[in-house]
């Protein structure tokens, strides 16, 4: 099967050069991804709201390579305040308590100061014509 790329319509992926996600093989990798809201074209200033729509976000992405939230193996979060990561963590056990991923986190400044929060996944895919 080919590479399959999936794009979420943000400017960024024509401008920089990536696709949202990419279902190659057995698994789906999804670009980091922040809390803006592709619908209303805006992003919150609370970072509990921005990790919320950063898995609504990576959910429709998974969703359209086959995949869901359950079967993320791998994630990444990446904050430029560490202060902001455990007020996050309901919403991480709320999307992710089933699947319970291979999980790191950094802290690193992000493209746009409103981005409080960019999470990148790995996924297996449903297609079983991919297992080995």
């Amino acid at each position: 099967m080919p590479r399959k790329l999936i794009s979420s319509g943000s400017e960024f992926e024509s401008k920089i050069g990536y696709s949202r996600a990419v279902l190659d093989g057995q698994y789906v990798f999804v670009s980091g991804t922040t809390g803006y809201d592709y619908e209303s074209m805006s992003i919150s200033d609370d970072v509990v709201e921005q990790a919320e729509q950063c898995f609504r976000n990576i959910e429709s992405a998974l969703v359209e390579a086959g995949s869901n939230l359950n079967d993320i193996v791998r994630i990444r979060y990446i904050l430029p305040d560490k202060a902001d990561f455990e007020p996050c963590w309901p919403v991480f056990q709320k999307f992710l308590g089933t699947a319970r991923p291979a999980a790191t986190m950094f802290v690193a400044g992000l493209l746009d100061e409103a981005m409080k929060l960019e999470i990148e996944v790995t996924a297996r895919s449903k297609n079983t014509t991919h297992a080995v």
